[in-house]
């Protein structure tokens, strides 16, 4: 029996309109060619910089509650937003320069999709105080329990990628939702193939080792979307399956 068909999604950041485009598309890849047993890994980065990013949450929490096959993955803009929540603390991998309420990463669009609104960006504690009465218990929960990683036999799923000296089983959370410039300078291969996020590409790159699906919703562009089957790695357009430009 063969592998279960992955499809992946890059960085959401509160873009429910693509979210369900994307969903829609992943339906009808389904039908086209009658996918069995599959499974839709969500890259992380739900929230933040778009407008809905309590719709986005709410949709992913209802589908998975209904048994559908998603897979939901920590992004660092979700456990900003929870450690705010929760303690008013700073991600410690951030810039100490930023916050998560900073214009630059998006908190007070997230919050005004709550309801918060209003606040300039240093009024943390009012606006802390305002949040926790408007946040979902339920969706602070979520956000914090996301998986760090999803581990499959054709690829191993990351928000941010992994640290290339680490064997998979000994990756931390810091590095798998924050991590840039080693990952993306190691031309090696991994252990397996590695899909991520977190770092937006014009388009869908393959670069051998690792494939990066994070096409910029964050700032207005497309979502994009991969599936993973015996056949090979494939994005998913308007047009049906495409081939994934390989870099080198």
């Amino acid at each position: 029996m063969s592998d279960p068909v992955l499809y992946a999604i890059g960085d959401i950041h509160g873009d429910l309109d693509q979210m369900l485009m994307i969903h829609d598309r992943i339906a009808e890849d389904i039908a086209t060619h009658t996918v069995g047993p599959h499974e839709v890994i969500h890259i992380g980065d739900l929230v933040d910089r778009r407008f809905n990013s309590r719709q986005v949450i709410d949709h992913l929490m209802t589908g998975q509650q209904e048994g559908k096959p998603w897979v939901v993955l920590k992004g660092n803009h979700d456990r900003m937003m929870t450690l705010f929540l929760d303690h008013m603390e700073q991600d410690p991998v951030l810039r100490k320069d930023l916050t998560w309420l900073h214009p630059r990463l998006g908190g007070l669009t997230t919050l005004e999709s709550y309801g918060v609104s209003g606040f300039d960006h240093t009024q943390e504690k009012e606006i802390l105080a305002e949040a926790r009465a408007k946040v979902p218990a339920a969706h602070r929960d979520y956000l914090r329990d996301l998986p760090a990683f999803h581990d499959t036999p054709r690829a191993y799923f990351a928000h941010a990628g992994i640290e290339p000296n680490t064997p998979l089983p000994d990756q931390i959370e810091d590095h798998l939702i924050w991590i840039r410039a080693p990952f993306h300078a190691h031309t090696r291969p991994f252990e397996k193939l590695v899909v991520h996020g977190h770092t937006p590409v014009e388009i869908v790159t393959h670069y051998g080792n690792r494939l990066n699906i994070d096409t910029g919703a964050a700032y207005g562009n497309t979502l994009s979307a991969v599936v993973l089957d015996d056949s090979g790695v494939w994005e998913l357009t308007e047009h049906g399956r495409a081939e994934v430009h390989r870099e080198g």
